[in-house]
C-alpha cells in the first residue's frame, strides 16, 4: 500500500465519521477502507490505482458519467460568473431558467411552483412543512396527521425521519416530529380517518432503503384517486426515482399521476453537487400569498445555489443530446438478460426485483449457520472491480445511465465470480 494511502486512511480512521458505517467494522484490521481520487464515466479509481465500475451511482446520484465534459465546463464557466448568492431576497438567472424547466416536464396548470433546497431530506421536509401551513391557512389545522409507508426511507432530518418505517434506523425517533401513521399498503388506508390526515407520502414504484422492492402496478393511479376523494394531499418522494432511474424522466409519468408535491434531488444535478427542489401547484403557492405572517419561513444558506443550477442545467441537455430516455429501454432490457443469467446460474439469488435501471438481486443466506448478507457479496465483488452497495439481504445494482451494454455485462460478472466464491 503506498504510504499516502496509509496516511488518509489512519487519518479518517482517527478522525472521519462516515454515514451509516458501523464504527468497529470500519476499522477492523481486515477490512481496507477505499480512497476514491478519481472518476471517469461509469468508472472509479482508488488511490492504489484500482478501478471499479460504479455500481451504484455514487449512492443514487450519478446520471451521465464522472467527469462530464458538458458538465464541468458549465460548472467551470459559472465559477467565472459568481459561485453564490443568496436565493432570500433575489433571484439569478440559472435558479429562473432550471424552475420553468423542471415545471415544464408537466401539464400547464399543474406543478408549476419550485422552492429549491440542498438534498433529498430537505426536500420532504420542504413538503412537509409546506403542508402543514397550508392546512393552517386554508381553514383546515386539524389536518397535522400524515400518512407514509412501512420499510419506506424520506430521509434523515427529523420530519424526514418520521415517516421513515425502516425500524432500526428510526424506532429510537418516533415521537418526537410530526404525527405519522404507517401502513403497509393501499388496504391500511381504509383503517383511517381521513378527515385529519394532511397528506400521504410515497416513494414511487418502487421503495428503495426496503431492499428495492418493487410496488403493485397501478398502485400510485390508485392511491391518487384515493387521495382525491377523501381531500388528502399527496407527497412523492422521487429522490430515488427521478431522472430517469425507472425509465421515464420521473416514475409517476408510468401512471400519469400528478402529486401535490413532488420531491426530487440525487440526480438533479446529474449527481455533481448537492441541489434538491419540491415542485407543488398553484393552489398550494396561493395559500402564501397576502402579508408577511402567511410566508413561507424556511430556507437554507445555499437554496438554488448557482453552481448546481448551472450542473442541473447542463445535466437536463444531456438527456436531450445524449438521448438518454430514448436508449434506456435498450438497456433496461440487456440488465434483464443478464441478471435473469445469473439467478439461474446461482441458488443463492432468491429474487431479483428490478424498476427500470434500478435493480436489488436478494440472496439466501449461505447456511443457517453461515447467515452471510450482501455486504460480503460487495466486498467480494469488489476484488473483481465492481463497487456497490447492499442493503441486508439485496445487493443494489444501480450504474449510471451511460452504462454500455459491455459495462453492464462487466457489472453482473463481477457479481457472477464474486458468487462463485462464496
Amino acid at each position: 500500500m503506498r504510504e499516502e494511502t496509509k496516511r488518509w486512511i489512519e487519518a479518517d480512521q482517527r478522525h472521519g465519521w462516515h454515514p451509516f458505517t458501523p464504527y468497529d467494522a470500519w476499522v477492523a484490521p481486515e477490512h481496507e477502507p477505499l480512497m476514491i481520487v478519481r472518476g471517469e464515466g461509469v468508472w472509479l479509481w482508488d488511490s492504489e490505482g484500482r478501478r471499479y465500475l460504479d455500481g451504484n451511482s455514487s449512492i443514487w446520484t450519478n446520471i451521465h458519467g464522472h467527469a462530464r465534459a458538458e458538465i464541468n465546463r458549465a460548472i467551470i464557466d459559472q465559477l467565472g460568473r459568481i459561485a453564490h448568492s443568496s436565493y432570500l431576497g433575489a433571484g439569478h438567472p440559472w435558479g429562473s431558467e432550471l424552475a420553468a424547466r423542471l415545471a415544464g416536464f408537466f401539464p400547464r396548470g399543474t406543478l408549476e411552483r419550485v422552492f429549491f433546497s440542498d438534498d433529498g431530506s430537505t426536500a420532504v421536509e420542504v413538503a412537509l412543512k409546506m403542508a402543514m401551513q397550508f392546512r393552517m391557512q386554508t381553514g383546515e389545522p386539524q389536518r397535522q396527521g400524515f400518512v407514509a409507508f412501512e420499510n419506506g426511507y424520506h430521509g434523515d432530518t427529523l420530519g424526514a425521519a418520521s415517516l421513515g418505517g425502516v425500524a432500526r434506523f428510526f424506532d429510537r425517533f418516533r415521537g418526537l416530529g410530526p404525527e405519522v401513521r404507517h401502513v403497509s399498503g393501499m388496504a391500511g388506508l381504509a383503517d383511517l380517518d381521513p378527515r385529519t390526515i394532511n397528506a400521504v407520502v410515497i416513494e414511487p414504484l418502487i421503495q428503495g432503503v426496503n431492499e428495492m422492492r418493487v410496488w403493485p402496478p397501478g398502485m400510485l393511479a390508485e392511491l391518487r384517486k384515493w387521495c382525491d376523494a377523501s381531500g388528502v394531499l399527496l407527497i412523492l418522494d422521487e429522490v430515488m426515482t427521478g431522472f430517469g432511474r425507472t425509465g421515464t424522466m420521473f416514475a409517476c409519468q408510468q401512471e400519469d399521476v400528478i402529486p401535490d408535491f413532488l420531491c426530487l434531488a440525487k440526480g438533479l444535478s446529474g449527481g455533481y453537487l448537492p441541489l434538491a427542489a419540491t415542485l407543488t401547484t398553484a393552489k398550494v403557492h396561493d395559500a402564501f400569498r397576502g402579508g408577511a405572517e402567511r410566508a413561507f419561513y424556511y430556507g437554507h444558506s445555499f437554496t438554488a445555489n448557482p453552481l448546481g443550477c448551472a450542473a442541473a442545467l447542463a445535466s437536463l441537455d444531456l438527456f436531450e443530446s445524449d438521448r438518454v430516455l430514448e436508449l434506456l429501454p435498450g438497456r433496461i432490457a440487456r440488465i434483464d438478460e443478464l441478471l435473469a443469467g445469473l439467478a439461474s446460474r446461482h441458488p443463492r439469488v432468491a429474487e431479483i426485483r428490478r424498476c427500470g435501471m434500478i435493480s436489488g438481486i436478494a440472496l439466501y443466506p449461505v447456511s443457517a449457520s453461515d447467515p452471510r448478507d450482501g455486504t460480503a457479496l460487495c466486498l467480494a465483488a469488489r476484488r473483481h472491480g465492481l463497487l456497490t452497495r447492499a442493503i441486508r439481504d439485496t445487493v443494489v445494482l444501480m450504474p449510471p445511465l451511460c452504462v454500455t451494454e459491455e459495462e453492464l455485462e462487466h457489472a453482473v460478472g463481477a457479481l457472477d465470480r464474486a458468487l462463485a466464491e462464496s
